[in-house]
């Protein structure tokens, strides 16, 4: 085949290059830039699909350096330094399934909305703004802060990147709020009107002893007769324990939907999120003396209850798979009431 003429059209920086397999030449523009002290080139394909116009608009955007393949990637992006924490076996190897899925969260909400952003520049100001934002859920807030301070931390003294001051450095934290409150007796009866996603996820929650979102997320196969499967916090796998009677027959009795207990569709369970925010629906038909109870509370209304039945702190933990500590605290409530009881009933 004949080759055609090279096109009159001559620029600065532009040249023209022929392209054998679709037998046409092909305008490029040159682009030079500096990066770490040492200058860069690349050559801009500019698709002007044989329209003088649309070369010469191309040809000024390249000049502008507003062309797309123009723009360097950032270095030191939130995106890059996550998953740098995410690989590192370091870091990964000592921390439990349940620690690195709290991070998790923080983490997913920074890539979504910082990925591609410079973290050198990330200001203060931000990081205290973006807390502020969190002020009516503390934990939240606080633990958004611990995150940004702990990848800030890695990228400098892993990973060796030229970051200024950690900007999360000295922001106040809205500080260690309450313990959550053990459900009232009076809460609990309340789930026979609520809606079913609530009440199941209540059931869960309490008789399997588990953190909310671990129980919500629980699938059916998880439940083998008198015997079910929960998550072990530390390990992230799972264990077998006893599956209370009255839990065995609701779940039984429940229609199924899929291969979670509470299922979105056949293979997905329901989110978190889908579930607190119908909880909180269901709280607010409630009146103000339910305000203080949260999904958490019933967690720790397992503990109270084992208690009150005469279990061991070692029998509790079984159950539960909570820390010494944390049985013990809650203890002293089941105790106090059972004491109260003896005293009252003492005055007949």
């Amino acid at each position: 085949m004949i080759r055609p003429p090279k096109p009159r059209i001559a620029k600065p920086r532009l040249t023209w290059k022929w392209n054998k397999s679709r037998a046409r030449w092909d305008p490029y523009h040159r682009v030079s830039w500096m990066e770490d002290g040492k200058q860069r080139q690349r050559a801009v394909l500019l698709n002007w699909k044989g329209d003088a116009r649309e070369l010469d608009r191309l040809y000024w955007t390249c000049e502008a350096g507003r062309h797309e393949r123009q723009k360097v990637p950032a270095k030191y992006t939130w995106g890059e330094l996550i998953i740098a924490w995410r690989k590192d076996p370091r870091v990964q190897n000592r921390l439990s399934a349940s620690t690195k899925a709290s991070y998790r969260r923080d983490m997913d909400r920074i890539m979504e909305k910082n990925r591609d952003k410079d973290t050198r520049g990330t200001t203060r100001q931000a990081v205290r703004a973006a807390h502020d934002k969190l002020a009516a859920t503390p934990r939240k807030a606080d633990k958004y802060l611990q995150t940004v301070s702990l990848l800030w931390n890695y990228a400098a003294d892993k990973l060796d990147w030229p970051l200024g001051p950690n900007p999360a450095k000295g922001i106040d934290h809205f500080g260690k709020q309450r313990e959550y409150e053990p459900w009232p007796d009076w809460m609990v009866e309340k789930l026979a009107e609520a809606p079913r996603n609530v009440r199941t996820a209540a059931e869960l929650i309490l008789g399997t002893g588990q953190r909310p979102n671990a129980a919500i997320g629980m699938r059916r196969d998880q439940f083998r007769g008198e015997w079910m499967q929960v998550l072990d916090e530390k390990s992230g796998g799972l264990f077998e324990t006893y599956c209370p009677p009255d839990l065995r027959a609701y779940l039984d009795a429940l229609p199924s939907k899929g291969s979670h207990v509470l299922a979105k569709n056949l293979t997905q369970p329901l989110g978190y999120d889908a579930i607190e925010r119908a909880f909180r629906s269901w709280r607010s038909g409630l009146g103000d003396n339910a305000r203080p109870y949260v999904l958490h509370g019933l967690r720790k209304l397992a503990i109270v209850r084992l208690a009150e039945a005469g279990c061991s702190d070692a029998e509790i933990q079984a159950v539960t798979n909570q820390s010494a500590e944390m049985v013990a605290y809650y203890r002293k409530r089941a105790s106090r009431k059972a004491l109260s009881r003896s005293a009252q009933e003492r005055r007949r």
